[in-house]
C-alpha cells in the first residue's frame, strides 16, 4: 500500500473478472472529511470490464468499501487516454496511483524564457488555479496533500500563432517517494505549454467521496494538434454580443485547446465597431450607444485571446452584406428594398457600390484601424459571400458605369465588377499592413469557374467553405490549388434547426447539428487525396436567433466534438467519445459554461446502460 498522500489504483484487462478501481479507507464509516451538517456519501463506483460500475456504500466488508468517486472511475476506466479531452495524438502512458496533493502548494519553476512571457504565464497560472479550485464544486477541499512543482520549459518566447506554429508538447508527473509531485512540461513555445496545463488540469480530479484533489502520479504525454487551424466563427451583428460573453467563449475554446476566433464583427443589420476615422458607421449603424466595441474592448479581447492560445481574425463582409451605418455615406445600392427577396437572403439588403472611389477611402480607413486593433494576426477576412447581382443591377448609376466601361449587364459583366471592387478594396488593404499575409473569402460565384482562376491568386486567397461536405465545388478548388478552411453548413452551422425567423417552419439549414454529427465530419474523406490543403476548420454561429443569452447552449458541447476532431482527427466514430463526452460536458459546466445536456444524468452514473448496441 502506497503512503497515506497516495491512492492505489488497482487496473486489469479481463474479459470476466470484476476489476476493482479501490481506495482503502481507514475505516468501513469513513466520511470523506465532510462536516457533521453534510450527509456522507451513499454511492461509489468500481472499475467492471472498462465500465464504472455503481456501488452502494453501505460500511459492508468488500469490494463495496474500497470504492471511488466517479470522477476517479472515469479518469482510469474509460481507456488508456483516461478522460483527456481532446485525445492526445501522440505518446501516452497513464500509471495506475493517485496523489492526494494541496492546491494551494503548487508551485511554478520557469526556464529562461519567463521574463519575455512574464504577463502570459501570470494569465495562464491564475487560470489553471482557478480551474483546480472549480472541481470541488463549492465543496472544502480537505487539508493536506503534497506539494507539486510544475517545472516549464520552452524554446523560445516567439508569440507568433499563425498556421505555422508547432504547439506541440510533453508533459510528465512522477509522484516519487519525497513530499512532492514532479511536473515538467516541454514546448517549443508559450503556446504548446499553455495546452500543457489544460490536459495536467485534466489530469487532476476532486474525490467527492475523500474531498481531496488528486493528481495521477505517473504521465507521459506527447501530444500535437493534426490541424492547425482549429476555430469559431461568431457573428456579433445580426444580435450584439457583450465582451464578457466573448471572453467567456474564448475560455471555453482555451479548455479545447482550439485556437481561433473568427469575428464576423459587422454586417448588414449592425455596424458595432467604432471606427474613429468614420464615425458615422458606428453612430448611425450600431443597435444603441452601448452595443459597441471600441478599439479599447477589441485590443482587451486580443490580449485577452493570446493568453489563452486563441488568435483572433478579424472579418470585414464586403461588398455584399453592409447596410445600417453605410446608408449615411451615400456608397450602396439597395439598402433595405423591398422585397427583400428580390435582392438578398435576408433583410436587411444592401451592398457596396464598387463604381465610386470614395467606397474604397472609407474601406482604407477601416482597414487602418482593423489593423491596429486585431494585432497577432497574420490573416484578414474580406467576407465576399452572398453578392447578389440583382442588387447591383437595380441601380442606375452602377449600370451607366459598366455600359462606360463597355461592359454589358449579363453575370460575366458583374463579375468584372465584382473583381473591379475585390482588387481596389484589396489594394487598400494592404497599404495599411507590412505584409501580404492570406486572405480568407467566403465560397460564392467568384471562386467557382470560370471566375476564380481569373480572379482569385491561390498563393494569396484562402477559400472557407460553407457548402455542403459532398460539394464537387471543394474538389475542383483542392484540385487547383487553392488552401481550404471547412465550414460546410451541413455539420459545422450551429444556428441550423430552429424556428424560421422569417418564415413558418424551421430555418433554412434544419435540422438541428448534433455533437455526434460534426465529430465524424472527416475532413480527410472530405479532402480526399488533396486532403493536405485543407488547415482544418471552423464552426460558424450566425446569430439571427442568439445573443449572449443563448451563447454557450449554442456552442457547448458541440464546439468540443469539433475541436476532437481537429486536434486529434480521430479514426473511429463519435461512438467511441461518447463516455468521455458526457464527463467533458461536466467539466465544461464545472467551468461555468452553460452547455446542453446531452443525456439523462442517469447515464452518465450508469456507464455503458444507454447507448444502443448495434448488432455485429
Amino acid at each position: 500500500m502506497k503512503s497515506s498522500g497516495s491512492l492505489h489504483v488497482i487496473l486489469g484487462v479481463s474479459f470476466v473478472t470484476v476489476v476493482v478501481v479501490a481506495i482503502y479507507f481507514a475505516a468501513a464509516n469513513y466520511t470523506g472529511g465532510k462536516s457533521e451538517s453534510q450527509s456522507a456519501p451513499v454511492w461509489g463506483y468500481r472499475c467492471v470490464n472498462s465500465r464504472c460500475q455503481k456501488v452502494a456504500l453501505d460500511g459492508a466488508s468488500g469490494s463495496e468499501s474500497k470504492a471511488v468517486s466517479l470522477s476517479v472511475c472515469r479518469l482510469y476506466c474509460d481507456g488508456e487516454f483516461g478522460t483527456v479531452w481532446p485525445r492526445p495524438t501522440g505518446d501516452f502512458r497513464l500509471g495506475n496511483n493517485l496523489i492526494r496533493v494541496n492546491p494551494g502548494a503548487i508551485e511554478f519553476q520557469w526556464g529562461k524564457r519567463y521574463e519575455a512571457l512574464n504577463k502570459y504565464w501570470g494569465g495562464s497560472v491564475e487560470r489553471f488555479r482557478d480551474q483546480l479550485l472549480k472541481k470541488a464544486a463549492g465543496e472544502e477541499i480537505r487539508s493536506g496533500g503534497k506539494k507539486v512543482a510544475v517545472k516549464v520549459d520552452v524554446g523560445g518566447d516567439s508569440l507568433v500563432l499563425n498556421h505555422e506554429t508547432d504547439e506541440s508538447y510533453k508533459l510528465a508527473i512522477h509522484g516519487g517517494e519525497d513530499d512532492q509531485v514532479q511536473v515538467t512540461i516541454e514546448a517549443a513555445n508559450y503556446f504548446g505549454a499553455r495546452h500543457a496545463l489544460e490536459t495536467l488540469a485534466q489530469l487532476m480530479v476532486f474525490d467527492d467521496i475523500r474531498n481531496e484533489l488528486q493528481v495521477v502520479a505517473d504521465v507521459e504525454i506527447q501530444d500535437a494538434p493534426v490541424y492547425p487551424h482549429r476555430g469559431l466563427a461568431l457573428d456579433t451583428s445580426r444580435n450584439y454580443v457583450s465582451v464578457a460573453a466573448i471572453k467567456k467563449t474564448i475560455d471555453a475554446l482555451a479548455m479545447v485547446k482550439m485556437n481561433v476566433f473568427h469575428w464576423h464583427i459587422t454586417d448588414s443589420q449592425s455596424f458595432p465597431l467604432v471606427i474613429k476615422s468614420q464615425p458615422t458607421l458606428h453612430t448611425f449603424g450600431a443597435y444603441s450607444r452601448k452595443q459597441i466595441y471600441t478599439a479599447a474592448n477589441v485590443q482587451d479581447i486580443v490580449q485577452y485571446a493570446l493568453t489563452r492560445g486563441v488568435r483572433v481574425i478579424p472579418e470585414l463582409d464586403a461588398p455584399a452584406h453592409v447596410g445600417e451605418g453605410w446608408e449615411k455615406t451615400n456608397l450602396t445600392t439597395c439598402f433595405n428594398f423591398q422585397p427583400w427577396t428580390k435582392y438578398c437572403v435576408e433583410p436587411p439588403c444592401g451592398q457596396l457600390d464598387p463604381t465610386k472611389d470614395k467606397v474604397y477611402d472609407v474601406l482604407e480607413d477601416i482597414y487602418r484601424e482593423m489593423n491596429d486593433m486585431f494585432t497577432h494576426s497574420d490573416v484578414f477576412h474580406m467576407g465576399g459571400d452572398e453578392v447578389s447581382l440583382s442588387c447591383w443591377n437595380s441601380s442606375v448609376e452602377v449600370q451607366q458605369w459598366m455600359k462606360a466601361q463597355g461592359w454589358g449587364l449579363q453575370e460575366v459583366d458583374f463579375l468584372k465588377l465584382w473583381n473591379h471592387f475585390q482588387t481596389n478594396a484589396l489594394q487598400r488593404l494592404d497599404k495599411s499592413l507590412k505584409d501580404n499575409r492570406p486572405i480568407v473569402m467566403w465560397t460564392s460565384r467568384l471562386t467557382e469557374e470560370p471566375y476564380v482562376d481569373q480572379y482569385l491568386d491561390k498563393d494569396r486567397y484562402i477559400i472557407q467553405i460553407w457548402t455542403t461536405g459532398d460539394d464537387p465545388k471543394i474538389a475542383a478548388l483542392l484540385e487547383k490549388g487553392y488552401k481550404l478552411i471547412m465550414s460546410n453548413y451541413d455539420a459545422l452551422y450551429l444556428d441550423c434547426g430552429f424556428a424560421g425567423w422569417v418564415q413558418g417552419g424551421n430555418n433554412w439549414c434544419s435540422p438541428y447539428i448534433g455533437w455526434q454529427k460534426v465529430y465524424n465530419n472527416d475532413l480527410k474523406s472530405l479532402g480526399g487525396q488533396y486532403s493536405s490543403q485543407i488547415l482544418g476548420a471552423e464552426g460558424a454561429l450566425w446569430t439571427e436567433q442568439a445573443d449572449h443569452h443563448s451563447l454557450d447552449g449554442r456552442f457547448w458541447p458541440r464546439v468540443s466534438a469539433l475541436a476532437e476532431r481537429l486536434w486529434t482527427d480521430p479514426r473511429e466514430g463519435w461512438q467511441s467519445a461518447d463516455s468521455r463526452m458526457l464527463v467533458h460536458r461536466e467539466r465544461l459546466v464545472e467551468n461555468g459554461i452553460a452547455a446542453e445536456s446531452l443525456q439523462p444524468q442517469w447515464c452518465l452514473q450508469n456507464e455503458g446502460e444507454c447507448p444502443i448496441v448495434q448488432n455485429p
